[in-house]
Order: C-alpha cells, then sequence, then structure tokens
C-alpha cells in the first residue's frame, strides 16, 4: 500500500509543470474591498466561494511559480528557495485536488481544513525566501542586474503571498462559524470601521514595549487625526483589514524609536514621535514623524532594497538578534501591504534632522482593489534586463586633478 501511494504521489508530482504552465496562462482576478466586504456579509455563500478559490487559488499559485523559475539558477540552488518552491509545489497539488470534488459538507469542510494546513505551512515563507538570499550573497559575487532582478522578484512574490493569504483567511474566518472576540464586528479579516487611531496606538504600544526591553527607554508618542467631513468628536474610520494597518505602522513605529534613541543616546529626554492621521475624500493618509537624524540622501532608495538592510542580518531560529532589528524587510514588506489596495508608502528624509513616512490609503472600499502580479510577456522581459552603459557621466570620488593640464611656461 505505502509502494502505492509512493507511485501516486511521484506521478502528481511528475504533473505539477503541466498544471503550472496550464493556469498560469490565465490572470488572477482582482477584488476590492467593497466585494470581500458584501460577500462576508450579505451574500456569503461557502459552495460559491468554494468553486471560486478553487479556481483562483492555482492561478494566484501558478502565475508567481512561472517567475520562481526565471530566477539566476545559483540563488535556486540555495537550501532555503528549494524549501520554498517545494511549499508551493506542496500547496498546488493540494488545492488541485478538489477541483472536480462536488461541494458537499464534508469536502467544504476538508477544504477548509486543507486551507488552514497551506495557510500554517506558508507562516515563514518570508524569513525562509530571506535566508535563501542571504545563502546566495554569501556565496556569490553580486551584480548590479542580478540584483534588480531580485527586487523585481520579490516585490512580485510577497504581493502574491499577501493576496493568497487574504483569500485564505477570507474564507477560513467567515465560514468557520465562530466570532472574534477581539473585534466581533469584522468580516473575516476586514473591519468595515476600522479605527486607525485604535490601531496607531495599538503598533505603538508593542513597538515601545521591545524599546524599552532593548534600549530601556522609549519616545512617546503625540497623535492628532484631522477631517474635514466628520464632526470632530468622531474618530476616523474606514473599510481596511487592521492587521495589515498594524503591520505597517509597527515596523515604522520600529524604525522611528530605533532611529530616536540612538540619535540622542547622551540626551536625558528624548523627542516624540508625532503622527498625524488625516482623511479626504479620496485618500486616508497617515504621517508619522521622528526626529531621528534623518537618513543621507543617496541612501534612500536602498531603504526598500532586499538586498540592503542597515542591521547584522540575523539567522533563522537566532535567539540574540536585536528585537528592532531584522532581516531588512520590514519597510519593503509594509510598502507592498499599502499597495496592495492601491494605496503606498513613501519616506521623506532630512539627515541631520528626522524622516517623515506617509502611508497612503485609499478612503473609499470601492476603490480598494487588490493589485496583484500577472506572468507575461512584459513580466519576462523584466528578468531578461540587461545593464547598458550610462548615458550620465560618473562622478569620480577624487576631484579632478587640473595642475596635469597647466600649459607649460
Amino acid at each position: 500500500m505505502k509502494f502505492v501511494r509512493y507511485i501516486m504521489k511521484n506521478a502528481a508530482l511528475a504533473s505539477v509543470p503541466k498544471h503550472v504552465d496550464h493556469f498560469s496562462k490565465f490572470s488572477p482576478s482582482p477584488l476590492s474591498m467593497k466585494q470581500f466586504l458584501d460577500f462576508g456579509s450579505i451574500n456569503a455563500c461557502e459552495k460559491t466561494s468554494f468553486v471560486f478559490l478553487r479556481q483562483e487559488l492555482p492561478v494566484r499559485l501558478s502565475n508567481i511559480m512561472k517567475e520562481i523559475n526565471l530566477l539566476p539558477s545559483k540563488l535556486l540552488t540555495t537550501p532555503s528557495v528549494q524549501t520554498v518552491q517545494s511549499w508551493y509545489i506542496q500547496s498546488l497539488m493540494e488545492i488541485l485536488e478538489f477541483l472536480d470534488k462536488n461541494p458537499d459538507d464534508k469536502v467544504l469542510g476538508e477544504f477548509v481544513d486543507s486551507l488552514v494546513t497551506i495557510r500554517n505551512r506558508h507562516n515563514h515563507v518570508v524569513p525562509t525566501m530571506a535566508q535563501g538570499i542571504i545563502e546566495y550573497k554569501e556565496a556569490f559575487p553580486q551584480d548590479q542586474v542580478t540584483n534588480q532582478n531580485i527586487q523585481y522578484f520579490l516585490d512580485r512574490f510577497y504581493m502574491s503571498r499577501i493576496s493568497i493569504r487574504m483569500l485564505i483567511n477570507q474564507h477560513t474566518l467567515v465560514f468557520d462559524g465562530t466570532l472574534n472576540p477581539v473585534h466581533p464586528n469584522t468580516i473575516g479579516s476586514i473591519d468595515p470601521h476600522c479605527e486607525v487611531g485604535d490601531v496607531v496606538q495599538d503598533a505603538f504600544r508593542s513597538a515601545k514595549m521591545l524599546c524599552d526591553q532593548y534600549y530601556l527607554r522609549s519616545p512617546d508618542l503625540i497623535l492628532q487625526e484631522m477631517c474635514r467631513t466628520k464632526k470632530k468628536n468622531l474618530p476616523i474610520s474606514i473599510v481596511y483589514v487592521p492587521s495589515h494597518l498594524y503591520h505597517m505602522l509597527f515596523e515604522l513605529f520600529k524604525n522611528a524609536m530605533r532611529a530616536t534613541i540612538e540619535t540622542h543616546d547622551h540626551s536625558s529626554t528624548l523627542p516624540p514621535v508625532e503622527v498625524m492621521v488625516a482623511l479626504g475624500d479620496e485618500d486616508l493618509s497617515i504621517k508619522m514623524s521622528d526626529r531621528g537624524g534623518g537618513v543621507p540622501f543617496r541612501r534612500m532608495d536602498k531603504l526598500f532594497s532586499y538586498m540592503y538592510s542597515t542591521a547584522p542580518a540575523p539567522r533563522i531560529g537566532e535567539r540574540t538578534r536585536p528585537p528592532l532589528a531584522g532581516f531588512g524587510y520590514g519597510l519593503p514588506i509594509s510598502r507592498l501591504y499599502a499597495q496592495y489596495f492601491q494605496g503606498d508608502l513613501q519616506l521623506f528624509s532630512m539627515e541631520g534632522h528626522g524622516t517623515d513616512a506617509v502611508i497612503y490609503l485609499k478612503a473609499l472600499s470601492t476603490d480598494s482593489v487588490e493589485r496583484l502580479p500577472v506572468y507575461n510577456k512584459t513580466a519576462l522581459k523584466n528578468y531578461k534586463v540587461s545593464l547598458e552603459v550610462d548615458d550620465w557621466c560618473i562622478p569620480s570620488r577624487e576631484p579632478l586633478d587640473l595642475s596635469v593640464h597647466k600649459v607649460p611656461k
């Protein structure tokens, strides 16, 4: 019997490339926040969600799996990247088992169990892929083109992961029959009345706790809310995923606190971190301002690079790593969370003073539509970019010695 299962498993593995080729020909179907909300609260039907997900999840998985194969071969050979690849193959195979099944109660229950298994399996995708990048950087010399390709891929890979987890969370949370005791009014992972100030306070308290543990002190928070269209006493709220917003704010608070304390290390008082929340007709903006000394202009682009980190690179499972630092993925992944529903995260820094970080979100749930990567010819071209000769002069590090051009007397 074991031998039969072994043969069947190998046969299924052999068919994976065929399935990936098939499903990658379809483009993912982006959903709006309003669609997520309406389906979860008004038109919730587990069978409808089942039929949609058993088709949509293989499409999203296959689109990004095609791009994994376009990575540099040296990166693909690292143990960590191979582990991530195996997780994606296994998850795809498990979803495909439901393609031809009739959605009765037993199958629907098995489907939820499979989704939970897939979600748990992919919990460590980000640090494992990050470890693969570290393994690659330690073993092979770096070049600009390869780094550019890796940056392009990881933005799309992590965005795809965010979207897949969003689909899985919505289905499992809406149809598991239980309420979230902390957020009883949420629809799946979406809060129809997400009070932004409360999330800011939660993220600040968590970052403050880490900061106090590591540095034995932390800056205070000054929070202001501004809204022209609502009464002054009402808190600002939007339709959003609180966990996504918390993730962005927590990372920004950690960076702001770390910079503030290290810049004012010998001062008895610390300047506060100031946060302004502003709601307009189209945008919800959150500006976080610190006086942590800022970042030189030449380093600004590197802050969103997966190949660059200001903190020492940790190892997976390492217990001694600083709590306010990590793989250097906090900012780039926080920006992806903002961009996922058509927002953004931008940094504006003044070296010698501090940094402003601004999160832009859509104020209307109809405008908050998933931003999803799709595998096509345009994507393929981005992996074939070659390094061309710069058409601007590159300044030398040393001033030009004009004495060699003097006319002899």
